[in-house]
């Protein structure tokens, strides 16, 4: 595993160095950002995992949903989809999960089809001091922004959603010390977001590394199938050609709304 933290410390000095934006030397994307998968609550869950698992999980079937606002009306992937997003010319080929995180897979979907991330540069990319993530998505360009809805002149904002393995339904707005069934390994796509767990918008990122100790915080919703290659290139600054939906557009419902 690239990132197989040794100690608690240095664990939590990246993930501090990273939140204040971003590690020197040879890091890219030092800009500071409201919008990080690495924030001191995941530095904090690696404590907890360590000690007791205080966090309960809420369900669906706990009425988890109805704490969210409107969360019946949001996208949602039901079944799998393919995205493949061209970078510099070059494709790179994402499977996308509904089956396990339908409303962050589907919030994806809608906004791909909507061309949101056409033209949107990567403002965030970490490679030291080890292989961290690509993160893109953020219509400001600075890791501040999110998808603003036309209609309603918004945020869009999607809930947590974590899915446990061995459970039937996803947890929804808090994070968990379970382990998860989608997992940060190597040339995962995930959601950024904030302190906040229902801040994720239209911010995403791909893991340059296995990150198990991002499991649980932040979440995964898609896997790299073809084109790994392309996002170990990613540069700072680099620019979003296209991104399409090549399969499944069928599975989502609720989109374009």
């Amino acid at each position: 595993m690239w990132l197989k933290i040794p100690n608690l410390f240095f664990a939590f000095a990246i993930v501090t160095a990273l939140t204040l934006g971003g590690c020197a030397g040879n890091t890219q994307g030092s800009s500071s950002t409201d919008t990080n998968p690495t924030v001191t609550e995941a530095a904090q869950k690696t404590t907890d995992k360590e000690t007791t698992d205080s966090t309960q999980a809420v369900s669906v079937a706990d009425n988890a949903s109805e704490s969210f606002p409107g969360m019946k009306d949001l996208p949602r992937l039901e079944g799998k989809a393919t995205v493949v997003m061209t970078v510099g010319g070059s494709p790179i080929t994402i499977e996308l999960d509904g089956d396990n995180a339908p409303i962050t897979a589907g919030n994806f979907v809608d906004l791909v089809q909507r061309g949101v991330y056409d033209g949107l540069v990567f403002h965030r990319v970490v490679r030291s001091p080890e292989p961290f993530v690509v993160q893109g998505g953020d219509p400001k360009g600075n890791g501040t922004g999110g998808f603003i809805d036309e209609k309603t002149k918004t945020e869009r904002r999607i809930p947590l959603e974590i899915k446990p393995k061995g459970a039937e339904q996803p947890v929804y707005s808090k994070t968990i010390t379970q382990a998860p069934v989608l997992e940060h390994k190597r040339g995962v796509v995930a959601m950024a977001r904030s302190q906040m767990p229902d801040s994720a918008s239209s911010q995403f990122y791909f893991t340059l590394a296995d990150l198990a100790f991002l499991d649980g915080n932040y979440a995964v919703f898609g896997t790299v199938t073809d084109g790994m290659e392309v996002v170990d290139k990613i540069q700072q600054g680099d620019i979003i050609d296209s991104a399409k939906v090549t399969a499944g557009a069928d599975n989502l419902k609720n989109g374009g709304k």
